[in-house]
């Protein structure tokens, strides 16, 4: 075992608080343990209060690290509950995982549901705006000032897949919102990157399924394993504030991206 893991020493992100939304599952889940285990105090948001307890009790850091904030984050009162819950608990912020988004069934353009639409935009677009927008006021005043947000975006947020409309709207406004708080941070030392993660391992070892082309044809495409999201996770949030990570896309190298369709 190396010693320096043993001691603490070389852990990026000890003293470091975080906020990671979706954090009851998934990536959210892999994402506050990887930042748990390098040092990071963090805040677990989502709708289930039961889940993010048991991320929170898998890390099996103790309570003075680790909380669990059940949040909508549709909701601009719970979203600004969570970030004062934050401040009182940990007295500061120096990182946002806007992770949380929602999935739908993907159709044809005419046959979208327009409850399904506004699912999507509500929690994909608008939560990750009113939690960008809290973590902003929080990281403008408080001392030292200045923080850093990561949006989760996709490959979808530049090259669409068949019948995701809906999915692919909310992610190309995600890249719009990455832009802006980017440049209107920047006055403060706040720092807004974006990272695309392509095909991940299902977690719970299923098998991948099968995604359409952009030509119609139905494939099972690569996979890599969640540590290679989360390695690229923890290589942007360990970047010191005067440097910034724009967008980084880790996908498989033979997953159609580049000329995708």
């Amino acid at each position: 075992m190396d010693e320096r893991a043993v001691s603490g020493e070389g852990k990026t992100g000890e003293g470091k608080i975080a906020v990671v939304t979706g954090g009851g599952s998934g990536l959210g889940r892999a994402s506050a343990l990887a930042l748990l285990d390098q040092g990071w105090s963090v805040a677990l948001a989502g709708r289930r209060k039961d889940t993010l307890e048991e991320t929170a009790a898998s890390s099996g850091a103790g309570p003075d690290r680790v909380i669990a904030v059940p949040t909508d984050i549709r909701y601009p009162g719970e979203v600004a509950a969570l970030f004062q819950t934050v401040r009182a608990r940990f007295g500061r912020l120096d990182l946002l995982f806007n992770n949380a988004g929602a999935a739908v069934p993907r159709r044809p353009v005419a046959d979208v549901d327009f409850e399904d639409w506004g699912r999507v935009m509500d929690t994909t677009v608008t939560g990750t705006f009113l939690c960008a927008q809290e973590a902003f006021r929080v990281m403008r005043d408080q001392s030292p000032q200045g923080g850093r947000i990561i949006n989760n975006g996709a490959p979808s947020a530049h090259s669409p897949r068949p019948n995701a409309v809906a999915y692919t709207t909310a992610k190309h406004a995600v890249l719009g919102l990455t832009r802006a708080l980017s440049l209107d941070g920047r006055p403060y030392g706040i720092s807004c990157g974006q990272i695309d993660v392509g095909n991940v391992t299902p977690v719970d070892g299923s098998p991948q399924p099968p995604a359409m082309q952009g030509d119609g044809t139905m494939a099972v495409e690569a996979t890599i394993p969640v540590e290679r999201f989360t390695e690229s996770l923890l290589l942007m949030a360990s970047m010191p504030l005067d440097t910034n990570v724009q967008f980084l896309t880790v996908l498989p190298t033979t997953m159609p991206f580049i000329g995708r369709g």
